[in-house]
């Protein structure tokens, strides 16, 4: 792995795993910047620096990792947060659409839940992700909320990896996987 950005000024520690979950995948393991304390609040902190004056009514964030990341800069900030679940694990009745889309190592369905004060049109949304590799999870995400009529402001994650799309969005980290 080839760090060709990094915005954090805490020495960073990302593992790399080969062959997993499948043979061919190479899975970055962004957990050592979540157990370090400093790490991880660098990087909350430089989320709540790039939405901060932007008309953010809620964080969107798909699960699991992304979690980690969105859930506290939407409570430091105290905007909605709304979990972009895998398919089965939201009640029926608080799901507002199912979509299902690509990943590097298969097929996934996330749903959207149904939001407490009205419906997603005209609401405004900032995706953030750990990891961005084909970009496929948060493009569909990104997609499903504007079907709602929702806005998405921008798109926001720890890593990106910068020889597996060409989109524009916001990243912490920018490496390529050598």
């Amino acid at each position: 792995m080839k760090i060709l950005k990094n915005n954090l000024k805490t020495e960073i520690s990302v593992r790399t795993e080969k062959d997993f979950p499948k043979k061919g995948i190479e899975y970055i393991d962004i957990m050592p910047l979540v157990i370090d304390n400093e790490a991880y609040q660098e990087i909350i902190n430089l989320f709540i620096n790039r939405v901060e004056g932007k008309k953010v009514d809620y964080i969107v964030s798909p699960e699991a990792r992304g979690f980690l990341f969105g859930s506290p800069v939407a409570t430091k900030m105290s905007i909605g947060f709304i979990p972009a679940r895998k398919k089965g694990k939201l009640p029926p009745s608080t799901i507002i659409t199912d979509f299902e889309y690509e990943k590097e190592y298969g097929k996934d369905v996330l749903s959207l839940p149904k939001l407490v004060d009205g419906d997603y049109k005209n609401k405004n949304f900032y995706i953030i992700d750990d990891i961005y590799a084909t970009g496929n999870t948060v493009r569909a995400i990104k997609k499903a909320i504007e079907d709602l009529g929702g806005n998405v402001i921008e798109i926001g994650v720890v890593i990106n990896i910068k020889e597996l799309n060409s989109d524009s969005i916001y990243s912490i980290m920018d490496i390529n996987e050598e």
